[in-house]
């Protein structure tokens, strides 16, 4: 939901540090169409733009009882933690505002900032799926990314409904794949596609 790639499917570039969280693709530019929305929850000013972009930039939260996400969404570690201390890139209030189920193989205990819990579970992608469904407690679960844990989920045919904002204007070249053609997708899956004035194009999917 509200997951963006660039023109040829990257999600996010290469070399991922604390500093960049995409690597060397620029989040400003992926995200710039959800930005300039009335409803950005970041904004700081009255205005804004209404229509199709604000519509999803709003709807973000809309019956979400629970995400999952890929450890390399949480942080750009890798292997084993050496400091339980950082607790994400979000600061004390997490945009997620439900319980959090970050995949990775290395867990860690679970910590609460704000009104967002953080589980780290080991387990396949079913299984992670049953135990997010389970706090949700008969909301929607939101499947957050990154590419690679949005694919993995997809390929075990876990996914109901799928919106991707493309950014046509930008092209990363290597990083995060989630698709070389949305194409891919069509032999289970339902596809219109809504341009936007921002530049992007919105991808809506449902299971067929």
């Amino acid at each position: 939901m509200n997951f963006c790639v660039s023109r040829d499917g990257f999600g996010a570039g290469e070399n991922q540090t604390l500093e960049r969280p995409f690597g060397h693709a620029d989040p400003g530019t992926m995200f710039a169409w959800a930005g300039a929305t009335a409803s950005w929850p970041n904004r700081t000013e009255p205005g804004g733009t209404r229509g199709i972009d604000d519509y999803f930039t709003r709807d973000f939260a809309n019956n979400i009882g629970a995400e999952i996400m890929g450890r390399n969404k949480f942080g750009p570690q890798r292997g084993p933690w050496q400091d339980l201390e950082w607790q994400g890139w979000w600061g004390d209030e997490p945009p997620f505002h439900t319980p959090v189920f970050v995949m990775t193989h290395h867990v860690r205990p679970s910590f609460t900032l704000s009104d967002t819990t953080f589980h780290f579970v080991d387990a396949d992608p079913a299984t992670v799926l049953a135990q997010a469904r389970e706090a949700a407690d008969g909301k929607d679960v939101r499947l957050g990314g990154g590419a690679a844990t949005v694919r993995e989920f997809l390929d075990a045919d876990l996914v109901d409904t799928l919106h991707v904002a493309v950014a046509d204007g930008v092209e990363l070249g290597a990083g995060s794949r989630l698709w070389k053609s949305p194409d891919e997708l069509l032999d289970r899956f339902h596809l219109e596609i809504v341009p936007s004035p921002s530049g992007v194009t919105h991808h809506l999917f449902w299971r067929k």
